[in-house]
């Protein structure tokens, strides 16, 4: 069992929903993610959402298109992401760490770093690093089952985005090859955009959960403690991304941590 489907099969037993955090890796200072990660685990957050830096993000809004610029700046590959989660896992061998991204560097970083064949470099690392999944917004699910497979054999899972738009046949080929959970996105549209419509994503839930058995998240667009409840009542777990990212810029170094600390304290005791 991978430790993505112990924590959620552990919250079940407790009745207690999913607090998984966005923050993305290097970000508002290149040295300071794994402490951030900590913090989100000590806040209340039972899975980590960790963004890979890309240059062209096709589904993230102006806030984390800005936050992942900044960390390229800073130097931030996949390598040192990578590095972040060795370190944190260093500390915290319980809580799963999921990373977030796009094809293009996973596919660089196999490029470059080479495997044997039929192995992927990039599966390799992360899993050595202690990664526990990968959501890759641009791998179809119909492309994706040699790569989901060769995931599972390193004790990782394969996390899927479906939509508001999502069809009955898209969640069907999604149920085929997810594993650990699947990422509802309420809003049509990026990151941090629009309101979120509590009645809308309690109506497409049940939809969801005829084709696929996993646990049910739901992000894009949770912003505060009475949010997060309302989406905690009915999903299997709150995703907040874009407004960590916002409380977090333009922060003193010694005050990210314990800024994201207490935010996700509020929002943990709301669900709770």
């Amino acid at each position: 069992m991978s430790r993505i489907a112990a924590t959620f099969s552990s919250l079940k037993a407790q009745g207690r929903k999913a607090l998984i955090p966005y923050v993305t890796a290097g970000f508002p200072f290149a040295d300071v993610t794994p402490e951030l990660m900590h913090a989100m685990v000590a806040g209340g957050a039972d899975v980590i959402e960790l963004g890979v830096p890309i240059s062209d993000p096709s589904a993230d809004g102006p806030v984390i298109q800005k936050a992942g610029e900044q960390a390229l700046g800073l130097g931030i590959g996949v390598r040192e992401v990578l590095d972040m989660v060795r370190i944190f896992r260093s500390q915290d061998s319980t809580t799963p760490v999921v990373l977030m991204g796009y094809a293009n560097p996973v596919e660089r970083y196999d490029i470059r770093h080479g495997a044997g064949e039929g192995e992927s470099a990039f599966i390799r690392d992360a899993a050595a690093a202690g990664v526990d999944g990968m959501l890759i917004v641009d791998y179809p699910p119909e492309e994706c089952a040699l790569f989901a497979a060769r995931l599972r054999a390193h004790d990782m899972d394969l996390i899927f985005l479906l939509a508001p738009t999502s069809t009955d046949a898209r969640m069907a080929q999604v149920a085929q090859v997810a594993s650990g959970y699947v990422y509802y996105v309420s809003l049509k549209g990026v990151t941090g955009a629009g309101t979120l419509d509590v009645a809308a994503v309690e109506a497409m839930l049940p939809r969801i959960r005829q084709h696929v058995s996993v646990p049910v998240g739901v992000g894009f667009g949770i912003r505060d403690a009475a949010t997060a409840k309302a989406i905690g009542k009915v999903a299997d777990a709150v995703v907040i991304g874009s407004k960590i990212i916002q409380l977090i810029e333009n922060q003193p170094r010694e005050q990210v941590a314990s800024i994201a600390h207490d935010f996700l304290k509020e929002i943990r005791t709301a669900l709770d």
